[in-house]
């Protein structure tokens, strides 16, 4: 079985998303470490099973490791920039959509995600309903998707 194989079916979600609805694997990622702390808990409580990476680096170590559904990026990191860990998500894993969060008036850099494949943007703080229901949109396109 061969790494690029496993991959390519751990990224097709549309087992998962018709069998289990309400459990969706979601990588989180902020430097923030507070903010990441909070939305990680409030996420949870909605049944989402949330990890969470407080670097760019973290983050491509946990897509490495496991399989997720969905991810939730920051765009303004210190050791990478949210755009570039965006582009290698989206080589590691085409299917799995992205969820960009922005803040520090960075709205420019959400539309070039927007141009690179992320599904859609919130600023922050955003509020924990819009970013839950931005998330099953983005479930229900990735399913439909030949990814």
């Amino acid at each position: 079985m061969s790494d690029t194989k496993q991959k390519n079916n751990a990224c097709s979600l549309s087992e998962l998303f018709k069998s289990k609805p309400d459990h969706i694997r979601l990588l989180l990622v902020d430097d923030e470490k507070g903010f990441a702390d909070i939305l990680s808990k409030r996420l949870s409580k909605r049944n989402f099973e949330v990890t969470t990476a407080l670097s760019g680096a973290e983050a491509l170590q946990a897509l490495r490791k496991a399989d997720f559904d969905i991810a939730v990026l920051d765009l303004k990191m210190e050791d990478m920039d949210g755009i570039e860990v965006l582009k290698i998500f989206k080589k590691m894993c085409p299917s799995m959509e992205i969820i960009m969060l922005t803040g520090h008036g960075s709205e420019q850099a959400a539309r070039e995600g927007l141009s690179i494949g992320a599904f859609a943007y919130l600023t922050k703080p955003c509020d924990l309903d819009d970013l839950i229901n931005m998330i099953r949109q983005a479930l229900k396109r990735g399913d439909g998707s030949n990814g």
